[in-house]
This record gives C-alpha cells, sequence and structure tokens, in this order.
C-alpha cells in the first residue's frame, strides 16, 4: 500500500469531490447533484479551482459523468428504499458524502462504506472535526484489497444482514480492476438475499467512443496512469451483460451515457452533457 494513503485520501477520490462541487459553482441550475460536503472534507484552500484539472472547460465532460452517476445512484438507493431494501454498500467509496448530504434517506437505512484503511481513517476523522460525526447507521469498513483483503468478510464483520436484501454500488472503479477481479466481485453479490441490486459502472473501448469523447477518455487515461493507477478493463456493453449473466444475476440491463444524458440533461441552457464512455451495468438478483 501506497505510504500517502496512510495519510489522505487517494487522489481520484479528491478530484472526483472537486468535480462535484465545480458543478455547483460553474454549471447553471438545476444542478443534477449539490455536493457542497466534499469540498468541506478536502478543504483545499482557495486555490484549489486553479488546479489544470478544474478547468471549467477541460472537466466539463467528466463532472458531467460524475454527478451524472452519483445522482443515478441516489435515486436507485432511493427507489429501492420503496421497495424495503434497507442495506446500502458502496464499494470503493472514496469521498461519497451521500449520508451527509441525504441524511433524511440515509438514517432510514444501513450504510456501509467500503474503502482502504487509509482513506476511511482520514474520513473518520474529518467527518467529526466537520461535526458530522459517524452516526451508527453509518458504517465506514476498511478493507485492504492490496493485501488481499476480503471486502466480504469485513462487510460481515461491520453489521451486514446477509439474510437481507442491498442494493450494492460500484462506481468509477472497474477499469482499475483486472477481469478476473471483476467476475470475482459479480459472483459474490449475484449470491446475496434475493431482491439484491448491483450498480456498477465501467468504461467502453477507446475506438466505441466519438473522437472527442475519445479525447477525454484518453486525457483521463493518462492521468491515471501517471497516479500510479492505470486503467486496465474496458467492456461493450454485450460483453459485461454476459459477465454478470455468467456470475449468476437473475435479470441484468445495461444503462448508457445516452440514457443518463436524457434523464438528467435535457433542456439545460447551458448544453452540459456526459460523453459517451462511461456505462453502468444494473444486476438483480
Amino acid at each position: 500500500m501506497h505510504e500517502i494513503h496512510d495519510k489522505e485520501p487517494d487522489h481520484t477520490a479528491v478530484r472526483v469531490a472537486l468535480w462535484r462541487a465545480l458543478h455547483v459553482q460553474v454549471d447553471s441550475p438545476p444542478h443534477v447533484l449539490r455536493d457542497k460536503v466534499g469540498l468541506q472534507l478536502i478543504d483545499p484552500g482557495d486555490e484549489w479551482r486553479q488546479r489544470p484539472d478544474m478547468d471549467p472547460e477541460f472537466s466539463r465532460g467528466f463532472r458531467a459523468s460524475i454527478v451524472a452517476r452519483a445522482r443515478f445512484i441516489e435515486d436507485l438507493v432511493l427507489e429501492q428504499l420503496k421497495q424495503e431494501v434497507t442495506q446500502y454498500v458502496i464499494l470503493g467509496a472514496g469521498l461519497d458524502t451521500f449520508a451527509q448530504r441525504r441524511p433524511e434517506i440515509a438514517s432510514q437505512i444501513q450504510v456501509f462504506e467500503v474503502d482502504q484503511p487509509g482513506t476511511q481513517a482520514w474520513k473518520r476523522q474529518r467527518l467529526i472535526e466537520l461535526g458530522f460525526g459517524v452516526p451508527e447507521w453509518l458504517r465506514l469498513v476498511p478493507v485492504d484489497f492490496e493485501a488481499g483483503g476480503s471486502w466480504w468478510e469485513q462487510l460481515k464483520n461491520a453489521g451486514f444482514d446477509t439474510g437481507r436484501p442491498a442494493v450494492v454500488v460500484s462506481t468509477g472503479v472497474t477499469q482499475y480492476l483486472t477481469k478476473d477481479a471483476i467476475t470475482a466481485t459479480l459472483r459474490q453479490v449475484a449470491r446475496l438475499a434475493p431482491g439484491s441490486t448491483l450498480a456498477m459502472t465501467f468504461l467502453l473501448p477507446f475506438e466505441l467512443s466519438e473522437p472527442k469523447e475519445r479525447s477525454e477518455v484518453d486525457a483521463a487515461e493518462k492521468g491515471a496512469r501517471a497516479s500510479g493507477t492505470p486503467f486496465i478493463s474496458f467492456f461493450t456493453p454485450p460483453e459485461m451483460l454476459e459477465m454478470a449473466r455468467e456470475a449468476g444475476f437473475q435479470e441484468v440491463r445495461h444503462v448508457s451515457s445516452g440514457d443518463l444524458n436524457e434523464r438528467y440533461f435535457t433542456g439545460r441552457t447551458d448544453g452540459l452533457q456526459l460523453p459517451r464512455g462511461e456505462e453502468f451495468l444494473i444486476a438483480t438478483t
């Protein structure tokens, strides 16, 4: 494990949280997601918007994608709560702020945030410092993935009820994992109680993106490689759906970037929309 993980959150988690904050600051209302908590957690100083990756034009597609996927997940959790699904697991939670922004919903369910020990310890400390605290319904579950830690075992140790259905979410993670690791996660979630739902993002192969969008994905890939976390996995929608079926899910469907654009960006005056590149797998047990 990199030493920096013992002191602060992953660079990718920070960038994602800052893009959510940037959406509120530079994009026209209505905002797809209103998140100012991430910025509070990071406390990056007054110069954060001078970062090259925070340039409003450069980051346009990235921040649209980030807020759309976060909003989609929150809508899914609310929809499942109406079906009395009251366990929500976030794999690779990073600086997710759902529990702090939407306590009226989160307090009705058990939220399990799974991530590296260093990120979790840092986040716990910041939540306490800022006065949010860590309520009983929020469980920060530390798992040392790089040392071969089992998120499933740690999740059960944190109080996850294997007999009840859950929403399990993995966004912005699969591109960093091998196909074998992704398959292992699919198989584990497919064994959850009937009525459970997995929402997982995946990246399309470069050749399926439009030229402009390809340049954005290429920029993200180069940035990830420079940070020591290169992209290694890309899938077409049929490939991802077939992997989920083979893992044992009862129903699988693909939610495209076009679907998200239609749902969250139709009629905007600023033309903000997410590029084709990151897609959703939705699978149910």
